[in-house]
């Protein structure tokens, strides 16, 4: 049960959450809308537009004034459109510079890969974030399409402490789904939309090892979670040469035991560790969620940047509970191990990513160190 909203005074400070890098000629889009209009009118009937006279033409055919004068103004809205456009890039200039070279891990929700449409509009915005020169690391599960498969098998899921029971039929089905329909399929639909990706599981390429995990009762008996497991190494030479050579590796959320046994592991789990392994700049986090929420039932109640002491606060007071509790800790211990932020977001917001990485104020909750926000704001104050 979550505690009431907290008073305005005990929310985390949101001023440090972004600071645009310099854009450079920022405002010279901004400063030229007006000649740029004004040439637009002066000009019109000399240019090719939808509808008008093809170029040869026009000296030997009047322009019909009816035609301009109902042109016009749709050419000026087009135009008006079109510097939008070019003011939200030159915003995003400053971070696209800024991440340019560095490496993002981005954890695919099974929630999220549900919803078609969205799914579709992520899947765009990592081959947009590849393309600009950022190194791109997806993780994914399929919970929903793993319990779906059960029910049509006639199987009960069952669930231990948040984890999925797996037994060897649920093995077979979670490796079905995972490993081959939906791993196959983001890598397919990322290659259909431009990029270049590869699928890195068990069956081409494993970059994830584990063992079982082992979870005790509150009297110390020994919880019994079948092929569950925890990742204890990563592959990162492979993830990197693919990482460097401008492909996006697609893991899911599977490991290989010592034995060669395959286990289920948690999406989180499996994407936190290798933001760890790699040394990622940032592990973004998708979900159904819109991020960290003082009040679950208020979406205004999103807190936009923690520290890892005050998410550490809002777990013991009972603000962050149930599910988000382990979402949380994985990302604290992610951040100890060296990973710089970590975003939260709702991926079923059209172009989440983008919006999160490559604008000012962003759509999420935004995690970092207890150090990097006092470094932040030392320079916020000599700025």
């Amino acid at each position: 049960m979550l505690a009431s909203p907290a008073a305005p005074s005990s929310r985390p400070p949101r001023s440090p959450r972004r600071r645009p890098p310099s854009a450079g000629a920022g405002n010279t889009a901004t400063k030229t809308r007006g000649s740029a209009l004004s040439a637009l009118v002066h000009s019109f009937p000399f240019r090719d537009a939808p509808g008008g006279f093809p170029r040869a033409d026009r000296g030997s055919q009047p322009f019909p004034e009816s035609l301009f004068v109902a042109t016009l103004p749709s050419a000026v809205k087009a135009q008006q459109k079109a510097i939008q456009k070019a003011d939200t890039l030159i915003e995003a200039l400053g971070w696209i510079r800024k991440f340019r070279d560095t490496t993002t891990v981005i954890k695919l929700g099974g929630s999220v890969v549900e919803h078609p449409d969205s799914l579709r509009h992520l899947l765009v915005d990592i081959v947009f974030m590849s393309t600009l020169g950022m190194r791109v690391v997806v993780v994914h599960g399929g919970g929903k399409a793993i319990s779906r498969a059960m029910d049509d098998a006639g199987l009960a899921p069952r669930f231990v402490q948040g984890r999925r029971y797996t037994d060897d039929a649920t093995l077979g089905i979670v490796e079905k789904v995972l490993a081959t329909e939906l791993n196959h399929d983001l890598v397919a639909r990322l290659e259909e939309y431009g990029g270049r990706a590869m699928s890195l599981n068990f069956l081409s390429t494993n970059v994830l090892f584990g063992e079982r995990l082992s979870l005790v009762e509150p009297g110390g008996e020994a919880i019994d979670l079948g092929h569950v497991g925890t990742v204890t190494r990563v592959d990162r030479l492979t993830i990197d040469n693919l990482t460097y050579a401008g492909q996006v590796p697609v893991i899911p959320s599977m490991a290989l035991g010592p034995d060669g046994g395959k286990l289920n592991v948690n999406a989180d789990t499996a994407a936190t560790a290798v933001a760890a392994a790699i040394g990622a700049e940032k592990l973004v986090v998708l979900s159904d969620i819109p991020g960290v929420l003082v009040d679950v039932n208020d979406p205004e109640s999103l807190i936009h940047s923690l520290t890892a002491s005050e998410a550490r606060r809002l777990i013991a007071n009972g603000t962050i509970a149930a599910g988000m509790i382990p979402k949380i800790e994985g990302c604290l211990e992610t951040l100890e191990q060296g990973v710089k932020k970590i975003h939260i977001i709702d991926g079923r917001l059209r172009h989440s990513l983008l919006l999160e990485i490559y604008t000012t104020s962003g759509v999420g909750t935004e995690l970092v160190r207890d150090d990097a926000l006092a470094s932040s704001l030392r320079a916020g104050s000599t700025s």
